[in-house]
């Protein structure tokens, strides 16, 4: 009965209109289920709310999915192949069967991204996009992924976390949190470091709600990921190229029009590539700022820094850049996620130039 009424509501009443909002939506819920009864279809009156219900995920949500993104202990959604989801609770990778064709698949993936003026196509293969609850889209489609089209949704809180809060959930210690507070506010420059998901960017809004109220904070990501309380906070993501003409807009254009826009504070979500040199060159200007980098360890991230700026071109100084990293990054913080899913700062490593010996020296912070 559900797939009869969601092909009725999607042919009679939803492709007739533009308007997608909750109201209308319930509205032409109630009208497919009287027109199934009058067409001699038996629903049993125990079974019409859940009827109601999961036609309304399927028309204004996103149909089988929504309920894993309305779960509040569910971390990541993904799919690799019709008629299954995976998804991340607690720390631990779960999966189970669903009615979800590839059909439906595809279905789903357009109606993710029809607000968010990006595309997916043969042309460009993968795409991100944030989902209107702030969640991360990720897909790729075939011939890049073998067969089916691989989905990727990230959840996050729709609330910023303290370093306070943050202590109250074991993630580091009330000393460990007093002594980044006085870190952040003194303009030290602070990155973030860890796997997937081991919570560097709950980590990094954190240190940013230490911040005075006045600072001005100019945050730069590719998908819009961080939540900041920061009542002088612009927001800026990267564009891809566009069909349509659109220029591409990256990481390193918008780190230099940071610049511009009068920041206290300067803060990348993530630093993958060469837009690493232009936030050296900004944190050496003398603008504080902050990040997150993906490494196996705080020293590992350290020589990350050091490399990932050579790939802006070959006229770079390997000798140059590691002076930038040793002068301009104050502290290296390492986040972990234990096979238990439990999320911990395992290490504070602080930096400093040694102009003697023209090399960076670290040492580990134990409070």
């Amino acid at each position: 009965m559900i797939l009869e009424a969601q092909d009725l509501a999607r042919r009679r009443y939803l492709e007739a209109t533009n308007d997608h909002e909750p109201v209308r939506i319930g509205a032409v819920v109630d009208q497919v289920l009287d027109d199934l009864v009058l067409a001699g279809q038996v629903i049993h009156p125990t079974a019409e709310a859940d009827a109601k219900n999961e036609l309304v995920s399927h028309l204004a949500g996103f149909g089988v999915l929504q309920r894993y993104l309305d779960d509040p202990e569910i971390e990541e959604v993904w799919i690799n192949r019709p008629d299954e989801v995976r998804f991340a609770s607690g720390g631990q990778s779960k999966c189970e069967s669903v009615d979800l064709p590839q059909a439906e698949i595809v279905r789903l993936v357009d109606r993710m991204l029809r607000n968010s003026g990006r595309r997916i196509d043969r042309s460009q293969p993968f795409v991100d996009a944030e989902l209107p609850d702030g969640s991360r889209f990720h897909c790729a489609i075939p011939d890049i992924t073998r067969a089916s089209y691989a989905v990727n949704i990230r959840k996050f809180s729709k609330r910023s976390r303290t370093l306070g809060q943050l202590v109250m959930l074991e993630v580091l210690s009330a000393a460990e949190a007093d002594f980044l507070s006085l870190a952040v506010r003194a303009g030290k420059n602070v990155v973030v470091c860890g796997a997937t998901q081991a919570g560097k960017t709950t980590m990094l809004s954190a240190l940013m709600a230490e911040l005075e109220q006045h600072e001005r904070v100019i945050s730069i990501e590719e998908t819009f990921e961080l939540k900041l309380n920061n009542p002088d906070w612009v927001a800026m993501q990267t564009r891809p190229a566009a069909a349509e003409g659109l220029a591409e807009i990256t990481m390193r254009k918008l780190v230099k029009e940071s610049l511009r826009m009068r920041p206290n504070r300067i803060v990348i979500g993530e630093v993958r590539e060469a837009e690493c040199l232009d936030m050296l060159i900004a944190l050496n200007s003398g603008v504080p700022g902050a990040c997150t980098i993906h490494a196996n360890s705080a020293k590992d991230a350290v020589e990350k820094l050091c490399s990932l700026p050579l790939l802006a071109g070959p006229n770079i100084s390997a000798d140059f850049i590691r002076q930038a990293v040793g002068r301009s990054i104050d502290f290296v913080l390492y986040c972990q996620m234990d096979s238990s899913g439990k999320r911990r700062l395992e290490q504070i490593l602080a930096l400093e130039w040694n102009s003697v010996g023209r090399d960076i020296e670290s040492v580990e912070v134990r409070l």
